[in-house]
This record gives C-alpha cells, sequence and structure tokens, in this order.
C-alpha cells in the first residue's frame, strides 16, 4: 500500500485544501493520470499520480484541509492485495523531500510516497455518480457557490466546462435557490449574524496567506519609500513607434516599464537582493514580478531573466501570464524566484500610491498612471504628460542612497528610451 501526501506545490503553501477529487475509491490509476485537484494560497492545481495502482481509500474528503505531507489517500497495487508491494517493486520509504527555491511546475509534483498501511480511517466517499470534464477553476467556482457540476453543460472543447459557464450558471441562479447552499457555508461571527447590514464573507485561503505575509512584510521589514516623477513622452512616443514596427504585436507601457527595470538591475544589483538574519543574498539572475489582479485578490507571476529578454518578448510572455493567473493556471514555477516585483495601477486612474514589499524580495516599484500637466519647457510652460514611480524599499537589505541611485537610473532609462533596448 502507498499513502498518496499532500504536495508542496508552492514555496509559501503550508496546507492545502482538496478542492475535487478525479478518482473514487476502487478506480485505478495509471502514471500521469490527475487523481485530485488541490486549492493552494495561489491557485487550483492538478495533482498527477507517479505511480500505477488502484485507489484504496481516500483519507481526506473534499473541502478538507490537510497539512504538506500528511497523507491524503491511499493507492493499492494492481489487483487489490493489500500487502505492500515487494521492496524491489518500489523505492524505499522516505521523508518528503525540502522543495527547491524555485518548485517544480504541477506536472512534476512530488510523486506519491509509501508509508505504513496504518492509514487514518477513509473519509465520506463520493457518490459515484459520473462528472463532465471541468477545468479546475470551474470546479473551485461551483463548490464556492453551491453549483452541481453535473447540472450544468460546458461549452469548451469536448464538453468541457469552464469559467464562462459556471459564471452564467451564477447569474442564472434566482435569489429563491440561494438559501440552500447557506448550511455548507462556514460558520460566521454572531454579531454579523445578528446585524441585518453586515454580510459576513469568510475569507478564502488566498486571503488568508496573502494578509499573513503582508502583515509579516510591514511588520518585520522596515520600510522607507522614495518618490519620483518622470516625464513620459519620451516613453510614449517611443512605444508609438514599436508597435508601428512590430505591428500586429503590440508592447504596453509596463512591458517598457519592466524591461527598464530589469536593466536598472542588472546595473544596479544591490537592489536585486534578498536580506536573511545570517546573510544578504545577492541575485545574479534578474526575476521581474508582475502583479496581476484577481478575482480573489492578487497574484505576483515572475518574468524569469527579464534582462536579457527583448520589449517583445517581455510583452508576450506578460499577457500570457496574467491571463493564466485570471484563469487559475499558473504553476508553482511561473510564480516562484521573482526577485524584484512592479505593482501598476495606472490603468486604474491611480497618480500614485505605495506598494508592500513582497518577501524575500528587497524592494517593489509602484507605477501611477500617465497624467497630462502644465511643465516648464525652455523657460515657457507648455503642455506635459508626466509619469509617478515610488519605490518601496527594505533597510534591512539597502540604504537610500542606493535605491536613490537605482530610481536615478531607471528614470533616465524611461526618458531616453532608446537606452532600454540597446
Amino acid at each position: 500500500m502507498t499513502d498518496i501526501l499532500m504536495p508542496r506545490l508552492s514555496d509559501t503553501m503550508e496546507e492545502g485544501v482538496i478542492s475535487s477529487w478525479q478518482k473514487k475509491p476502487g478506480d485505478e490509476v495509471a502514471v500521469g493520470d490527475v487523481i485530485v485537484d488541490i486549492e493552494t494560497d495561489k491557485a487550483v492545481m492538478e495533482y498527477e499520480a507517479y505511480e500505477a495502482g488502484v485507489l484504496e481509500k481516500i483519507l481526506v474528503a473534499e473541502g478538507e484541509t490537510a497539512a504538506i505531507g500528511a497523507p491524503i489517500a491511499v493507492l493499492a497495487p494492481v489487483g487489490g492485495a493489500a500487502a505492500p508491494a515487494p521492496a524491489a517493486a518500489r523505492p524505499e520509504a522516505g521523508p518528503e523531500p525540502e522543495p527547491a527555491r524555485e518548485p517544480a511546475p504541477v506536472a512534476a509534483a512530488p510523486a506519491v510516497q509509501a508509508a505504513p498501511a496504518s492509514a487514518p480511517a477513509s473519509a465520506p466517499q463520493r457518490s459515484g455518480r459520473s462528472r463532465p470534464p471541468s477545468s479546475p477553476l470551474a470546479r473551485r467556482l461551483a463548490r464556492d457557490h453551491g453549483l452541481d457540476l453535473a447540472t450544468l453543460s460546458g461549452s469548451g472543447p469536448g464538453g468541457r466546462i469552464v469559467r464562462a459557464d459556471i459564471e452564467a450558471a451564477i447569474r442564472t441562479t434566482t435569489p429563491a435557490s440561494a438559501p440552500a447552499a447557506a448550511p455548507a457555508a462556514p460558520a460566521v461571527k454572531a454579531q454579523a449574524v445578528d446585524d441585518p447590514d453586515v454580510e459576513a464573507v469568510p475569507l478564502n485561503r488566498f486571503r488568508k496567506v496573502a494578509a499573513r505575509r503582508l502583515v509579516e512584510s510591514k511588520r518585520e521589514a522596515p520600510h522607507f519609500y522614495l518618490n519620483r516623477e518622470v516625464d513620459a513622452e519620451p516613453l510614449l512616443a517611443f512605444r508609438a513607434t514599436l508597435n508601428e514596427a512590430l505591428a500586429p504585436a503590440k508592447v504596453s507601457v509596463n512591458d517598457l516599464i519592466v524591461k527598464a527595470v530589469a536593466t536598472g538591475l542588472r546595473e544596479h544589483p544591490a537592489v536585486n537582493v534578498s536580506y536573511t538574519e545570517e546573510n544578504l543574498l545577492f541575485h545574479k539572475r534578474v526575476h521581474v514580478g508582475i502583479a496581476v489582479a484577481v478575482e480573489d485578490g492578487l497574484l505576483v507571476p515572475v518574468i524569469k531573466d527579464a534582462d536579457r529578454k527583448s520589449v517583445s518578448e517581455i510583452g508576450r510572455e506578460t499577457r500570457e501570464l496574467a491571463g493564466k493567473a485570471r484563469d487559475g493556471k499558473l504553476s508553482p514555477q511561473e510564480m516562484s524566484g521573482g526577485t524584484f516585483s512592479v505593482s501598476n495601477l495606472g490603468m486604474f486612474g491611480v497618480d500614485s500610491f505605495s506598494a508592500v514589499i513582497n518577501p524575500p524580495e528587497a524592494a517593489i516599484l509602484a507605477v501611477g498612471g500617465i497624467r497630462d500637466e502644465p511643465v516648464v519647457r525652455d523657460g515657457q510652460v507648455v503642455p506635459g504628460k508626466r509619469l509617478a514611480l515610488t519605490l518601496s524599499v527594505d533597510h534591512r537589505a539597502t540604504d537610500g542612497a542606493t535605491g536613490a541611485k537605482f530610481l536615478d537610473r531607471l528614470a533616465t532609462l524611461l526618458e531616453n528610451p532608446l537606452l532600454i533596448v540597446a
């Protein structure tokens, strides 16, 4: 018998929630089959089998939580033998290895591991009703809103139920049917229930983990902030020239900012660092995280080696990662390993703001919107375009002068954008 253990699917994951079982007890499992969908603090991930066998028991039911390394199911050898497989047939059991700084993609999640047969009693098992094909995000949304996937039709390839199908079902659900899902909701505080003007919405795992990490960042990292305004007219003109030359491909202002940031970090490695209690870690590669707003909050996919990529490559990769983030399909590897982050709220009409550092990084750049403002040129007041930048820095990792030099170089690159691609 082999225990299937809760894997570590992200570098910040401490426990996982069983989103849905794709196999039921008695089903045969082949290597590469998706056994279960697991909700982490960042996304819903598919867990693939790395051993063949028969799913003997489900130990953690859908909607329940298990710590990393805890048994969630039991896999028996094909043929139904309950005794452990011969030692020569499988590797000796051992502790789950600690993941690297950049975890492997979901497809390479930790293999199921051998453990003693004295596993906990089986959790209640699902019914044998067949489940239509569906995406992990669709299953999570369906569970959150009390929808039965078996009652829905999918619009995806092969009838696969996708996010749009769930959202359509949510919109067509009548108010009268809503109370039926209420008993499954987590308990809320008594004072909220007693107040008819207050609706208590329980925090999901994503927001709980994000809240904890942000509080830790503000409490442990002494933030200081550097502000700088730049002339955005050369940047806009350069972007227009690039888009005309690259048509039909397009690059955004944010793509140019990310490239400029990566170039600046390569020239100022003292900002591309992480702080630990024993060491200051200087990163030899430049990996820029891009903050992406999603339904449940914020995700930060990472552009690896951004300083070595062209602006068009950065733009293409950013759009791909942002789409995955909104669909809940980012892999742990795509969200890990960042050495610096960029958060841009300019598209929401925000002029300027200060961002919270994303640990273990030492700095983050907050980008506001491009504003029309009067400026003085050659002694004359003329119309101009201005862009506000705010650099948040961990004072344990670097100092004000170092941050100021980096921000000054970044402003020079943005005001002379040919230097970005030089």
